[in-house]
Formats: C-alpha cells, structure tokens, sequence
C-alpha cells in the first residue's frame, strides 16, 4: 500500500468521508452481520478456561453471550438519531489517518486531544481528523473492558462476604457480551481501514471502488450463507492472558489492519460471490475466530486481574 502520509489533501478528505458513507448502506453495515456476532460470541463464551466461575459456563449464559454479540448494532438500529450518531464511531478506527497524528493514546481523552493537536498543525485537513470520522473503536473495547473487570472484581467480595452473586453475574455476562461486538469489529479488516466499502488509495490492481457495497456483500450476503458455528469454533486458539491489554488490543486491530487489501484480494477474484472460494471461507472463519480467541482471552485477563486490588492493575491497561 502507498504510505498515507502521501495522500492529497483532496484524497484525505474522500477517505475520511467514507465513514459516514459507507454506513448508510441498504444493508446495513454491521462489522460481522448478526450471524457473524452470533458466531464470535458464542466461541468465545464455549472456550473459556475451566477455572473460571461456573455459572460463566452454563447453557443459559452461553447463550446470553452469543445473544448479545449484536446488541450495539441493535442500538444503532432500534435506537434513536442521537444515540446513533453517537455510537457510531465506537465500531471503527480508521488506521491510515489516526496514525498521521501520532500513535494510539491508552486513553479516550488523551485521543481525542491527539486529533485535536493534529487539527491545530494541519488546518486545510482539520475537519476530517474529528474522531467522529476517524473512529473511536479501541476505546470503546478497553472502556466496556475494565466494567468487565470491576463487575469480576464485585464478584469475588461478593463470593468473599458470603452475600448473593446473581445480581452481578448478570452484570458480567452483560459486559462480556458487549465487549464482543467490539472485539468482533476489530477483527474485520475493514473497520481499520480508509478502505472502509471500496478502495480509495491508489489503485493500480483494480479492486473493486466504492459504490458497490463491498462491505455488505462480505458481512451479510456472504458470511451467512457460507461460514457455520463449527467453522469459527474449530479455529479458536489456545486461551492466555495479556500484561498490557490495551497494548495487546492495539496489536490484534493493527493485525486485522494488514489484511485489508487481502479482503480486496478475495473480493476481485470472486471469493465473496455465490459460495465463495475455500480462500475466502478460510480467510473469514480465521478471523471471525480471532475475533473470538481476543474475546475470550479479554474476558480471562478481567478475572485473573480481578484477583488484584485496583491500585495493582490500573497501571497496566
């Protein structure tokens, strides 16, 4: 790919507009489909470690996990103008263009005073490094994250002071199917990328341009017809905790970030028509199933911390 740093102004600005464009699809853009939620959600949920509590491994909340892989996109739909202008940018983070103004903060506001310096030094492209536009994805999963583990850390005082733990189970599952619908995003190249529906970098192999609901046809025409529960559950990976989970999240995002014009690939060679290719079943159930082996590796890293006071663990988000 040519180095963003390269691009026009005029480019930029074509490329930072795709984030409100490309949701406004026919079908709408959700980062996996609700299939493709179901299927994370639900892997990571049947991988989690035998060591951790037993009521995290019952059929019903399993089940409830699996359930609310979409609920964000439930939001964005069902919910109204306000919140969905709001949520919005919590599904993407466009890569290319958030990395010209320096690298990823762990902090939401420390971001957001990031693009706002970048705005100050590069006024002609000032309006197109809001982080309405440029996105706000990696926040939205570390933030979701540490309510997880709060929630595990009530849950062991509760377990300690002998008083009732149903009330924060249900607030654990809450939080570790939320958090999924982000993980999940993360693992879609293109919710990384300025080639968010159609490629708009210099495009000398021809891939498929804007105006073609590229996006769409991966996510939920052909996810749905072609991948299975099995497929994604069979990928999974060994589970392990992380020192540094922002870092370790940041690391996941910049992999998927690689694979975008592998998405293109695919996409030119009709991979993602009809029944696809072996490639492209392949190329979707891995990351569909890295999107659930993060999950599920998130959720362990919450209750191993959980173990620690706040002061032992706050330093290494």
């Amino acid at each position: 790919m040519k180095c963003i740093a390269t691009l026009s102004k005029s480019f930029v600005r074509a490329a930072a507009g795709l984030t409100l464009g490309s949701l406004l699809l026919p079908i709408p853009a959700f980062a996996w489909g609700r299939e493709g939620h179901f299927y994370i959600n639900r892997a990571a949920a049947m991988a989690i470690p035998a060591d951790m509590p037993a009521f995290l491994h019952t059929p019903e909340n399993i089940n409830a996990v699996e359930y609310l892989g979409p609920e964000p996109d439930r939001w964005n739909l069902l919910g109204g103008a306000d919140l969905n202008d709001t949520l919005r940018p919590e599904h993407y983070i466009l890569l290319d263009l958030a990395d010209m103004a320096g690298p990823l903060p762990h902090k939401r506001l420390d971001y957001i005073r990031l693009l706002a310096a970048y705005q100050l030094t590069h006024p002609q492209t000032a309006g197109d490094f809001t982080p309405e536009k440029i996105g706000l994805q990696p926040y939205s999963a570390m933030e979701v994250y540490e309510r997880l583990e709060a929630a595990m850390r009530e849950y062991r005082r509760r377990i300690q002071a002998n008083e009732d733990t149903k009330p924060v189970e249900l607030a654990i599952v809450f939080y570790a199917g939320w958090m999924g619908h982000y993980v999940g995003d993360g693992g879609n190249p293109m919710h990384t990328s300025i080639n968010y529906n159609g490629w708009v970098q210099e495009n000398p192999d021809r891939y498929t341009v804007p105006g073609h609901n590229v996006h769409g046809k991966l996510e939920n025409i052909f996810l749905p017809a072609n991948i299975k529960q099995s497929d994604v559950t069979a990928l999974v990976a060994p589970p392990q905790t992380f020192t540094d989970v922002f870092a370790a999240y940041v690391t996941y995002l910049r992999h998927s970030h690689t694979l975008v014009e592998k998405t293109y690939q695919i996409e030119k060679s009709g991979g993602f028509d009809g029944k696809g290719t072996p490639e492209a079943v392949q190329f979707t159930s891995e990351r569909l199933a890295a999107a659930a082996s993060m999950l599920r590796d998130m959720i362990y890293t919450a209750w191993t911390r959980s173990a620690n006071p706040v002061s032992e663990t706050s330093q290494k988000k």
